[in-house]
């Protein structure tokens, strides 16, 4: 990337701020978008959810490597499908997310590390499984968010320092990237960020990024899955921009996903697991996270949002992600201090 070297280096995650939807809204984030440039942004990976990106942002590795394939997974073991934001009962992280994290690293060459995060994450098993090596930093707010950086900046000797923003994302889930909440989150997130550069000495570096981009899913583009088209599927993992079908026994996996081209093949990319890890959608895939992977994909092109049960309560959510458009897959990444 070409950065020089600096004594304290900061990534901040504004979760949910894709590229595409701060180059449109650039207006309403001066701080940010005078940042933007040519090549300001950057793939997020898939799928382009919270759990898979963000574990590809603290070790480096893509889905296929530290196995946080999707929100809701397969657990092959206990053949259940958990959700990798909550759900870690029976799941040990430090095994289930495969790879050693960056701050594990840093630690290794005398780097301390400092995660700052909301307190209701301190203990969860994606924390453990995505964090570990780092120093969990407790902050509710933009006002204790930007108190515990300054803290961190001030402290002697070196230091790598993540700080995550998540209220864009829970506007973006709330009221739809086209809502004046969100715009006016972003004006809030863009004031925090104006405030937290200021904070940032000569000898410190900070790149701001995101885990994913945002789409807004009208209700008229919720497409509820036919019985036909859920005929052989045992477990519906994924979510609803980017379901992971896993099959019965026995079940023909080019057969269902032939089903369903045949129905979606416009409004969607089908794949078999075989398809998908060949084209390389989750990168290197390792064995052992193989089975975790549905056996047919579907991921949903323009604005719909696929769904096995018309009650889902993810119907009621505006902005969504998780499959391979752009406005999904290319997030930001910003530099400013030395970085600049």
């Amino acid at each position: 990337m070409g950065l020089p070297p600096v004594e304290k280096a900061v990534v901040a995650v504004i979760d949910g701020l894709g590229h595409a939807q701060l180059a449109a809204h650039a207006g309403h984030a001066r701080t940010l978008a005078r940042r933007l440039a040519d090549d300001a942004a950057i793939g997020a990976g898939f799928p382009t959810t919270t759990a898979a990106a963000l574990a590809t942002l603290t070790t480096g590795e893509l889905a296929g490597r530290h196995g946080l394939v999707g929100y809701r997974v397969l657990d092959p073991a206990r053949d259940r499908v958990v959700n990798q934001l909550s759900g870690w009962d029976g799941l040990d992280p430090a095994s289930w997310q495969r790879m050693p994290t960056l701050f594990e690293r840093a630690a290794s060459a005398g780097v301390p590390s400092v995660a700052i995060a909301h307190p209701r994450y301190r203990d969860s098993g994606f924390t453990r499984a995505v964090l570990r090596g780092a120093e969990f930093v407790g902050a509710a707010d933009a006002g204790e968010r930007a108190a515990r950086l300054a803290s961190a900046l001030a402290s002697p000797g070196p230091a790598l320092v993540y700080y995550y923003v998540p209220e864009l994302d829970m506007t973006g889930h709330a009221k739809g990237v086209a809502s004046a909440e969100w715009l006016a989150t972003l004006e809030a997130v863009d004031a925090e960020l104006a405030a937290v550069s200021a904070l940032l000495g000569r000898r410190h570096g900070m790149l701001v990024t995101a885990d994913h981009g945002m789409v807004d899913v009208p209700a008229h583009a919720h497409r509820i899955a036919s019985a036909a088209l859920l005929e052989g599927v045992r477990h519906v993992a994924g979510e609803p921009r980017c379901l992971q079908l896993h099959l019965e026994p026995g079940a023909d996996a080019m057969a269902v996903a032939d089903t369903w081209r045949t129905s979606e093949g416009r409004l969607a990319w089908v794949a078999t697991r075989e398809e998908a890890v060949t084209a390389g959608w989750f990168g290197e895939v390792d064995p052992e996270v193989l089975p975790r992977i549905g056996e047919v994909l579907v991921a949903a092109r323009g604005d719909h949002a696929y769904y096995a049960d018309a009650d889902d309560r993810a119907r009621g959510m505006v902005g969504q992600h998780g499959s391979l458009t752009p406005a999904e897959t290319a997030v930001p990444l910003l530099r400013f201090g030395a970085f600049g």
